[in-house]
């Protein structure tokens, strides 16, 4: 292995003139060794969780056109950059075509003359039955209108599919949110989700001719306490009812008749919002596409770059646990540890356009360690690789193994919190930005909250075992 990295020599050579020295005093040491060892057992979860899942910035709850068309241009603009950036970095990448298609066709959104409508809700709601109806009905708006049935939510065991169906709902003028009854706790739950998302929706009480007028009108108050009036009765498909005629002669005739459908509370709010926003709605859901779209770009370009991180922090924390393990005296590893770390951040910190300087560099690795320190992660951690290396006599006792496995765990954290933190930072826009501690804080926060599992360091432990002393049996 090539050691070319003047800041990681510069480290090593001095962590051991200070061995000769020894002159540490106990507290420093105790913040030293520990201080980067902290979120072990977290990043990795975050690294897992941030993978393909693109951020979509928040919208406030009023959106003014003015507004939205302010946030449009600027979500174009920084699209543009994202896509050409991806462009210089993985010249062949598969979406490039795709992402450039999608961003010429936001141009063109503004200007339709057609109202997206998604009609959604779980299975046998009536949603095609519903959708056969609103077709037949006239003079809503100046617009035409185009429905669009999602699949059954809560229909698949992958919890994926309810959020793929949540993010095809974005990109439609208007969501109905078909119920047959009171909200199931699901679907309310979806129906918050949709309010996050500000997506504009009536929530539809179908198949109301099911119950009797009082349960109906009990339903009623619930749901509109539930959404906050924000709610309409239907029945598009209501029961045939028995139709009994005495004759003259005193004979009875009786039949089954199909009332017609029962949607004139649903025609007169839908139509109001449509004769008075329909392009307010178009230019908001064009912002919410343009939004859907740098996210998307943007997790390409991250995916790019992770895949050039991994090998960085895999050689740093293979040094760190090397130099770790052959040092005898435990205060050592650490400004090693911290020499290798501050390398690391200047080699992803390029990787991400996030240039800083040497100065910088060894500043944030000295400041991770306090923060997780801070934060409480550490005793978590070391208690973690302690006790895994403890059910085996041979590789506990052996010198250097707890240092050097800790270096590499701690090295790695660090890594992947920095890969965490720099996905977060604007595309290009905003290269060059100061470090930002609060957000690093805030990002292990995070991870430590999603990954407390032991399972993934005693996974790490036993390939540092296999590194550190090939021939000990496994843990």
């Amino acid at each position: 292995m090539k050691l070319n990295k003047p800041i990681l020599l510069g480290g090593l050579g001095l962590s051991f003139t200070l061995w000769m020295l020894d002159s540490w005093h106990d507290s420093i040491i105790q913040v030293g060794k520990f201080g980067l060892f902290s979120a072990i057992a977290v990043v990795g979860g975050l690294w897992l969780f941030n993978q393909n899942k693109p951020q979509v910035d928040e919208l406030p709850d009023d959106i003014s056109v003015e507004y939205a068309l302010e946030k449009l241009n600027d979500g174009i603009t920084k699209t543009e950059v994202i896509i050409n950036q991806l462009k210089q970095e993985a010249v062949d990448h598969s979406q490039i075509t795709s992402l450039q298609a999608q961003l010429a066709q936001i141009h063109l959104e503004l200007d339709r003359k057609e109202i997206q409508i998604a009609i959604t809700g779980s299975k046998s709601v009536g949603k095609s039955t519903f959708i056969q109806v609103l077709k037949n009905v006239e003079d809503l708006c100046q617009y035409s209108l185009h429905f669009v049935e999602t699949s059954p939510l809560f229909a698949e065991l992958d919890v994926n599919s309810d959020a793929f169906i949540l993010s095809e709902l974005q990109t439609s003028d208007v969501v109905l949110f078909l119920t047959n009854g009171d909200l199931t706790d699901s679907e309310f739950q979806v129906w918050q989700k949709l309010n996050a998302l500000k997506q504009p929706k009536l929530l539809v009480f179908n198949k109301q001719d099911q119950y009797v007028a009082d349960d109906r009108n009990l339903i009623l108050q619930s749901l509109q306490q539930k959404t906050g009036g924000n709610v309409v009765g239907t029945a598009v498909s209501p029961l045939p009812v028995k139709v009994r005629k005495h004759e003259a002669d005193g004979s009875v005739q009786e039949w089954m008749e199909q009332p017609a459908a029962n949607i004139q509370d649903l025609k007169q709010q839908l139509g109001q919002i449509l004769s008075t926003q329909a392009q307010h709605l178009i230019c908001k859901t064009t912002l919410r596409k343009v939004l859907l779209l740098k996210a998307e770009a943007k997790n390409c370009l991250n995916q790019i770059r992770r895949d050039r991180s991994q090998p960085i922090i895999e050689q740093n924390q293979g040094i760190a646990a090397a130099a770790a393990f052959a040092n005898p005296v435990p205060a050592l590893d650490i400004l090693a540890t911290a020499a290798i770390n501050a390398q690391m951040v200047m080699d992803l910190g390029n990787i991400y356009q996030q240039k800083m300087s040497l100065e910088q560099a060894q500043q944030v690795a000295g400041t991770m360690g306090s923060l997780m320190l801070k934060l409480g992660l550490v005793e978590l951690s070391t208690k973690a690789v302690t006790g895994i290396l403890k059910t085996n006599a041979v590789t506990f006792v052996a010198g250097g193994v707890v240092e050097g496995i800790s270096a590499a765990y701690l090295t790695r954290i660090a890594g992947l919190s920095l890969v965490a933190y720099f996905e977060l930072q604007e595309i290009a826009l905003e290269t060059g930005n100061g470090f930002n501690l609060e957000k690093l804080r805030e990002v292990l926060q995070t991870v430590f909250q999603q990954n407390q599992r032991v399972a993934v360091l005693e996974t790490f432990v036993k390939q540092g075992i296999k590194r550190l002393l090939p021939e000990a049996k496994p843990v």
